[in-house]
């Protein structure tokens, strides 16, 4: 019987310079997606510097989005595109804040682990930060560990996370390799791009003791072959490993674009890996690339939210939105709509124009009111209507207060005092003093029900999808619910909780206490979201037919 023998995974650290938003984890996800398309088994982590234990506290306008990973973890936006462009699921393991850091060598120290001697930056909090960049390398799982430093080389709160990547490349020699993304300025009056600034993120670097192996290029400009030659040159980085990564219609083309410049292939080669396949097996990526570009004809999808301004808290739908809208042969044509801002007296001229309404999740009092009134709107005018979380909450608020007639009905969340809590904490978690506890979050089973739209959407009965929540749906009302018209399409197996709701009466009404947006990729889009932007598109041509 053969021996196979164990290779030692390869670590590829992606770090950034000169400012940040530059794309450090969309380059990381092409990387991700390219390597994993020439046959090596891949994954990503994010090391995030802020002390915070998790983003799960942090208000959508600080940090946009917080993802949820399948077992439960709140985690950085970066991993829903690390999910989007490899279809990998991601996990606790996956996300590591300078809280997580101190707070494990704090703990181990309370313990005695370190046996009375003085605990420090250097060796003990980088000794935890190699462990963390280690743990999923050493399941025997993954031929490539891409991990993503947050932040800008020469922030303060980055140092330790850098420093411990200079030990580790010393330690991994050629297992090991660091990617330098940095930005490329256009001057408009000199008319000129200049490299200087890559120049000096690439020195700050050196001074901290690495040498990155790879640059890439962030810039609105193309980069000429002098002008990467010069940045070669100064960075003492090889000519053929200074790519760019020049704006792009669209983050699903910047894995095309970067295989066009080889950065495949300087990965492989400089680490020396084996690969399974000359070329990385693109098909169905670029098979969602046609349909995209291809896509002439709009569907104009309205959501409903209150943290709207930000580009990023609602980036997981905003993507959901546009797989599903361009394997559907559509444009996405979406419309950020201030849930403060909607009134009885502008209701109509805010959401006529609209095929398809989303009502976002969410937490707390601010903008409840106008996601009430737009779902009535929505309910009374036929449109079809997404509800998540907080959106599905919203929906069973507004049947009960004007179609069950219990004007005062209200989540706990809300409204303590409401005599009908339509929305309430269950038993269990109203004995516990620490909100965090009371969280449903991660990966939970459903069971649909036979002939709904969620049922018909998924091909499926049993459904398991991501939570993030603590409110639930009161099953004291239930009867009264699916008497007026609005049934329980889907409840989780175990617990009898219920996951969604639906109005069967009407072209596309459902909502889903989970967030289904967590789990659409490029290459596995959301049923819902497939079902939902379809029912948008016919209402589209319904409304065409009648003007």
């Amino acid at each position: 019987m053969e021996n196979k023998v164990k290779k030692d995974p390869k670590y590829i650290f992606v770090t950034g310079g000169v400012v940040s938003s530059l794309g450090k984890g969309i380059i990381s996800s092409s990387l991700a997606n390219l390597l994993a398309a020439r046959g090596f088994r891949v994954t990503i982590q994010k090391f995030d510097p802020y002390i915070n234990i998790d983003p799960g506290t942090l208000n959508p306008y600080e940090h946009g989005e917080c993802y949820v990973t399948v077992d439960g973890h709140e985690a950085d936006l970066d991993l829903g595109h690390y999910e989007r462009f490899t279809n990998i699921r991601t996990t606790r393991a996956n996300n590591v804040t300078t809280g997580r850091i101190y707070q494990s060598v704090i703990d181990k120290e309370r313990r005695g682990d370190y046996l009375g001697k003085t605990v420090q930056i250097v060796p003990h909090i980088t000794d935890e930060i190699k462990r963390n960049v280690k743990q999923l390398g050493n399941t025997g799982d993954f031929d490539f560990i891409i991990t993503e430093i947050g932040g800008v080389v020469g922030d303060i709160e980055s140092l330790p996370f850098l420093e411990a990547v200079r030990q580790l490349r010393w330690e991994l020699g050629r297992d090991s390799l660091v990617i330098h993304l940095t930005y490329v300025p256009f001057i408009a009056a000199a008319k000129e791009l200049k490299t200087k600034p890559t120049q000096h993120s690439v020195k700050k670097l050196q001074e901290l003791g690495i040498q990155p192996d790879v640059l890439v290029l962030r810039t609105e400009h193309d980069i000429t072959a002098e002008a990467r030659r010069k940045i070669a040159l100064f960075c003492n980085v090889a000519p053929d490993a200074v790519v760019q990564s020049i704006d792009l219609p669209s983050i699903y083309e910047v894995p095309v674009a970067m295989h066009r410049q080889h950065l495949d292939d300087i990965v492989i080669r400089l680490t020396g890996a084996e690969a399974p396949m000359a070329e990385p097996h693109m098909q169905p990526w670029l098979a969602f690339l046609e349909k995209m570009h291809s896509a002439d004809k709009p569907v104009t999808i309205g959501l409903v939210g209150k943290y709207v301004e930000l580009q990023d808290a609602y980036k997981s739908i905003d993507e959901a939105l546009f797989q599903a809208a361009t394997y559907n042969g559509r444009k996405l044509d979406l419309r950020m709509i201030h849930s403060e801002k909607v009134t009885v007296e502008n209701v109509d001229e805010l959401l006529g124009e609209m095929d398809g309404v989303i009502i976002a999740p969410g937490f707390g009092q601010r903008g409840i009111e106008g996601k009430f009134t737009a779902l009535k709107w929505c309910r009374e005018n036929d449109v079809p209507t997404f509800g998540i979380c907080l959106g599905m909450q919203c929906m069973v608020i507004e049947f009960a207060r004007n179609v069950l007639g219990m004007a005062d009905a209200n989540s706990t969340e809300m409204d303590t005092t409401t005599r009908h809590k339509v929305i309430d904490l269950m038993e269990e978690q109203k004995s516990i003093s620490n909100l965090g506890g009371t969280m449903r979050l991660g990966a939970y089973d459903c069971c649909l029900r036979k002939g709904t739209k969620a049922a018909e959407a998924y091909g499926a009965e049993i459904v398991s999808e991501r939570h993030r929540h603590r409110f639930e749906f009161n099953d004291d009302y239930k009867g009264q619910f699916e008497a007026a018209g609005m049934i329980c399409a889907g409840e989780n197996p175990k617990t009898h909780l219920v996951e969604v709701v639906e109005i069967p009466g009407k072209r596309w009404f459902v909502g889903t206490q989970y967030h289904p947006e967590y789990s659409s990729t490029v290459l596995s889009p959301n049923p819902l979201f497939l079902s939902f932007v379809k029912a948008a598109i016919d209402y589209r041509a319904e409304k065409a037919a009648t003007n």
